[in-house]
């Protein structure tokens, strides 16, 4: 059986226990199934053979070290009321078949949760070696061929045509293009690079085509690194130790010692039979059961995050849990987090109209993001371009056409050495780049008539949802490769309390671990560039517009695109972790009332706890864990007026 796994031994036991259950439910109304103790004794045996062995296996291996845990819990319970319930069979006494086969299901869904979320952990690497190129043009013997991408060397010569990707990192000797660097540097603006210019395997080329001399190849691409650090924070993680397996360290040596003691007790000192002692004994031991322990965290975690799903937040790794209870600090990543992630236009200085008309009329047939971000806002304004003649782009500058028989021009700052411009509008240039905005100056016959400043915006509610979490004592931070000036506008913006710019990937996960001495460090990104920081941080929260390996990377999903989501994603995980608590507190409530009474330490009053009464008792600690984890619908969560919209 060890080749199945935790999922599969869940079902197999769940089918298994499906003709007890039905016992259980049937007895009020004083039904009995015929040969019901053969039924049970069948069932619960291939169960233990199927799900139990493999905890008998660690506590064995626990007890070796001279240690115990959850698993010791789980094989103590159901090998007493398995191997006592043959026992009882053979006497002629009640047996409890059902409780080492319900111990087991329980603690199996848990199991089955988890396994769940571990297997996310292998997609983000999966992913992101899938974005390296297979092949590259690589010039051999005075032709450019193709080669597979593990035979490029350092130093070869490479050719990379408009929309290819880049196969590795080097330097480009011929040409000029634009780059999309967004899976390294999470810019939404495509960068222009030129001969000298540095370039990063796995980026987009643009429009042009170049010749580079490539200088990292394998495992030294800045790609192979971003697997490597991902990989190696998969891994760094220390699993966080169960607050179930602290308990549960104390916990079963104490019962065991107090079963024994029990037993001693009543056979030598109380004049009770040894099998009257052995029945004080296993009811100590069946009220002990880990039922409700084991129902404590799967139960709170499935209505948490069933209630979390709802709210848009996607709460994938338990562990985040207990870690985000913690958190003293936010990081954001800002294109695509705290920002829209696609440059729009926010000013029109000048004619409103007769700017956007002329300058969407020439950048009708562009692809460049910039040119796209006029078109939208041309659209937007129901304005439509007019048909230009000889068109023709100015390197570096922009470009010119003929519009309604006049010279037309649309382009950056260098086009001022042809054209002229107010002294005014000027000063308004100036001032929105210094907002970290790009501006494009629009102009006939050599005077500028108006500008264009476009920018990647912040969202609607970024700005809310940062002052929610300084609201609530969070520290926040934005973490970008972005410039110094342009991260500063943006925090500005929005109420960032520090800004970290001009980070690379690989700086990233540095700068967070740097943030995790002062106390825990939840990040929040969207782009491939984050997974290493996603992964690194006590609480990784992935944009679900972004990339699917930052969703992998992260342990906590915003579904929708709306930093609100992070401050759900905060309460509702306190919520949660809190309620596995209250839970354990539940679970353990009834041991320390049960136990006392289970041992027959009230037996002089007439309180006497039967194992089947015992067993009863621990089947109300298991209901009341239950439906303590059902409250947790009517908690109250930050952005609970969102839940419909969410929802619907």
């Amino acid at each position: 059986m060890k080749h199945l796994t935790s999922t599969q031994r869940f079902w197999i036991s769940f089918i298994l226990v499906i003709p007890m259950l039905i016992q259980m439910l049937a007895m009020p109304f004083h039904w009995e199934m015929p040969a019901y103790n053969w039924v049970a004794f069948v069932t619960t045996t291939l169960i233990m053979l199927v799900a139990a062995i493999p905890y008998w296996t660690s506590a064995w291996a626990a007890f070796k070290q001279h240690n115990a845990n959850m698993n010791t819990l789980v094989a103590i319970g159901t090998a007493i009321a398995y191997f006592y319930s043959i026992f009882a069979m053979i006497t002629g006494r009640p047996v409890y078949f059902e409780s080492a086969a319900f111990i087991t299901v329980f603690v199996l869904l848990g199991d089955t949760m988890e396994e769940r979320m571990h297997n996310n952990a292998s997609n983000a690497l999966k992913k992101l070696m899938d974005l390296q190129v297979k092949s590259a043009n690589v010039l051999r013997d005075g032709h450019f061929v193709s080669v597979p991408l593990d035979q490029v060397v350092a130093g070869d010569i490479i050719q990379v045509k408009p929309g290819q990707k880049v196969p590795v990192d080097g330097v480009i000797t011929t040409g000029q293009t634009t780059l999309d660097e967004s899976m390294i540097t999470g810019e939404s603006m495509p960068v222009t690079k030129k001969a000298g210019d540095e370039v990063v395997g796995s980026t987009i080329n643009g429009d042009g085509a170049i010749q580079f001399r490539a200088t990292k190849v394998g495992k030294d691409t800045m790609l192979s690194q971003i697997v490597a650090m991902v990989k190696k924070a998969q891994t760094s993680h220390a699993p966080i130790q169960n607050l179930t397996d602290k308990i549960s360290g104390i916990f079963v040596p104490t019962i065991l010692i107090i079963a024994i003691v029990t037993f001693v007790a009543w056979y030598a000192f109380f004049g009770a039979t040894a099998v009257q002692a052995m029945l004080f004994a296993v009811a100590v031991v069946v009220i002990a059961c880990p039922c409700a322990l084991g129902l404590a965290t799967p139960t709170a975690l499935m209505v948490g995050t069933g209630r979390a799903a709802k709210m848009g937040v996607l709460i994938k790794d338990g562990q985040a849990l207990e870690e985000i209870d913690d958190v003293k600090t936010v990081v954001f990543d800002k294109t695509g987090t705290i920002t829209v992630g696609k440059p729009s236009v926010t000013d029109i200085i000048g004619d409103q109209d007769q700017v956007l008309k002329v300058a969407a009329s020439l950048e009708a047939s562009s692809e460049h993001p910039l040119a796209l971000a006029v078109m939208n806002k041309a659209k937007k304004a129901d304005v439509t371009p007019t048909k230009v003649t000889n068109f023709q782009a100015i390197e570096g500058k922009g470009v010119q056409a003929t519009f309604g028989g006049q010279t037309a021009f649309v382009g950056n700052e260098k086009l001022l050495a042809d054209g002229q411009i107010s002294a005014g509008m000027k000063q308004q240039m100036v001032d929105l780049q210094n907002q970290a905005k790009t501006v494009i100056l629009v102009g006939l016959e050599k005077q500028v008539i108006g500008l264009i400043a476009i920018q990647d915006s912040p969202k609607p509610t970024s700005a809310q949802a940062i002052a929610e979490l300084k609201v609530r004592g969070l520290k926040t931070v934005m973490l970008t490769g972005d410039n110094e000036r342009v991260a500063q506008a943006i925090a500005h913006q929005v109420g960032i309390d520090q800004v970290i710019a001009n980070v690379l990937p690989n700086e990233k996960a540095e700068h967070v671990q740097d943030l995790e001495k002062d106390g825990k460090v939840a990040f929040v990104g969207d782009g491939i560039n984050d997974a290493p920081a996603l992964t690194i941080a006590n609480v990784g929260i992935a944009m679900g517009s972004g990339t699917d390996i930052a969703i992998d990377s992260g342990s906590i999903v915003l579904v929708q695109n709306d930093l609100r989501g992070v401050v759900r994603a905060l309460d509702i995980s306190k919520k949660t972790f809190n309620r596995i608590k209250l839970n354990l507190f539940w679970a353990l409530i009834y041991n320390v009332i049960g136990v006392p009474i289970a041992a027959g330490v009230f037996v002089g009053i007439g309180l006497q706890l039967s194992p089947e009464f015992a067993a009863l008792a621990m089947a109300f600690s298991s209901v009341s864990v239950v439906t303590s984890s059902l409250l947790l619908n009517k908690a109250k969560i930050g952005g609970d007026d969102d839940e419909s919209a969410v929802a619907a």
